[in-house]
């Protein structure tokens, strides 16, 4: 088996449009595939990240052990991730930092609360 990458990361979303538009408008991804199945799902895209949003409904199973736990976004230098911070204040969303001593990272929510990452490697 030659596996390269992760493809994609499939997220269930109260209001898709809202998700899609929050994901656009705060992280810079772009929509992809419009009109594709009838937009269900939504594929957005992040350079060569994408996330497929599906609608959450209400005869879904409960959420299981081994569900995605959050998805970790790479800022390739410092400064990008300064600059990611500095974006996210200016748009009004809170996040924590954390010195991993071999990175550093930021978390935050997305708005159906599914944990988001940004992290680099380069350190100052």
């Amino acid at each position: 088996m030659n596996l390269e990458q992760i493809d994609h990361l499939a997220l269930r979303c109260t209001s898709l449009e809202a998700t899609k538009d929050w994901y656009i408008r705060t992280l810079g991804f772009e929509h992809v595939y419009p009109g594709h199945g009838g937009d269900i799902p939504i594929f957005i895209r992040l350079g060569t990240t994408y996330l497929t949003l599906f609608p959450q409904k209400e005869n879904d199973p409960p959420a299981k052990n081994g569900q995605a736990w959050h998805l970790a976004l790479r800022a390739a230098t410092y400064a990008d991730f300064q600059s990611a911070q500095t974006e996210l204040e200016a748009k009004g969303v809170p996040f924590q930092f954390r010195d991993h001593e071999i990175s550093h990272s930021i978390y935050f929510s997305d708005p159906d609360g599914f944990l988001l990452e940004i992290t680099t490697y380069d350190l100052p």
